[in-house]
């Protein structure tokens, strides 16, 4: 018998094996990777164009339900950029449209651009304001404040002595009196 003691008959076994096994779980796509690590730009794209978080958070999840799933494996990372923001601008169609009661076409139609017409152009401004003069004051201060000036919904409202949520129904009524206006030029 030798002096030390011997672990239990099989106990070495078990050791032996639980330190040599490794269990690996199998590495998410790498098409996903980079999708997820993208969502953040996404997200802010959309807030930029929605104004608010929780619908912003909503847009986002969409696009990532709708995107994900559909992604090629091997697509290089810029493609796949490509395809959630083409996603995105096609979720926030849809919620614009539902949001403005117009059918996707007309949305689209409404926010196409003068054709050979420069963004930021002398023409575009002075259809901006031709627009913004048509309307009452209420709805052509909350329209500049939200999308000349860049201001949040929280800020329009201090700033209009509202709540937030009467200024959204002002900003939505009017976007939709803007839409309305026939420039003529």
């Amino acid at each position: 018998m030798s002096g030390g003691t011997q672990p239990p008959e099989g106990a070495a076994e078990a050791a032996d094996s639980a330190r040599g096994e490794v269990v690996e779980f199998p590495a998410p796509p790498r098409a996903a990777d980079i999708a997820l690590d993208e969502l953040e730009m996404v997200y802010a794209f959309i807030y930029a164009r929605v104004g608010n978080r929780a619908d912003a958070e909503d847009l986002t999840q969409q696009v990532a339900l709708k995107a994900i799933p559909r992604l090629r494996e091997n697509a290089p990372p810029s493609a796949i950029r490509g395809y959630l923001f083409a996603t995105a601008r096609s979720v926030l169609g849809g919620f614009w449209s539902t949001r403005l009661g117009l059918s996707e076409s007309e949305l689209r139609e409404d926010l196409a651009m003068v054709p050979g017409e420069p963004v930021g152009s002398v023409e575009s401004s002075e259809r901006a304001q031709v627009i913004l003069a048509a309307l009452s004051d209420n709805y052509r201060r909350v329209l500049e404040l939200r999308f000349l000036h860049g201001y949040s919904l929280k800020e329009v409202a201090a700033e209009m002595k509202s709540t937030v949520g009467a200024v959204k129904v002002m900003q939505l009524r009017a976007l939709r009196a803007a839409a309305k206006v026939r420039v003529d030029g």
